[in-house]
């Protein structure tokens, strides 16, 4: 069995209408992550603009704008590769396709709590799970909280972290265990 595959998801939580500067840096510096540890990016709720259609029209878009994550060239290398793609916001769900969906917050619900050991064996073992981390100042919204069934905080101690720390945080925490 080989094994499972890691997406990154970031929930955009700012603005539906207009892509702006904290749209581009996040995800920027989410390529150099992705690619770093070999992990998949997916968008849901951004604001692309419709003359973008494909993931590598995208992510030439984004990289053509910024300096983060090797002026971009990381994101586009994602992109070029297959492993970069956008969904509008869920309804029902996160799409089956990326894995099991399992939320990064600090607000931490012991019924539904798992740790990066469990994320690490589910992956070994060959399944696949989406990270999800709200992008905004509010992070993910409460309707978005309860569909995952699985949720995940690194630090173990309920510690609010600034969304790019958390995903290196998190990205590192597993690939650390994966690769042991």
């Amino acid at each position: 069995m080989g094994r499972g595959r890691i997406t990154i998801g970031l929930y955009n939580s700012y603005d539906s209408k207009k892509f702006r500067e904290p749209h581009r840096r996040v995800i920027a510096r989410t390529g150099g992550i992705a690619m770093a540890f070999d992990m998949n990016l997916a968008l849901f709720g951004f604001p692309v603009p419709e003359d973008q259609k494909t993931p590598v029209e995208i992510a030439e878009w984004i990289a053509g704008t910024t300096s983060i994550g090797g002026n971009g060239e990381y994101f586009v290398e994602l992109a070029e590769k297959g492993r970069f793609s956008t969904f509008p916001y869920p309804s029902k769900g996160f799409p089956p396709q990326l894995g099991e969906p399992i939320l990064t917050t600090c607000s931490k619900d012991e019924s539904r709590s798992v740790d990066a050991s469990w994320i690490a064996d589910k992956v070994r073992n060959g399944s696949s799970v989406l990270l999800i981390f709200g992008i905004g100042p509010h992070g993910t919204p409460k309707d978005v909280m309860s569909l995952p069934n699985y949720v995940f905080d690194v630090t173990g101690g309920n510690y609010s972290l600034e969304t790019c720390i958390a995903i290196g945080a998190v990205s590192g925490a597993i690939n650390a265990l994966l690769n042991q």
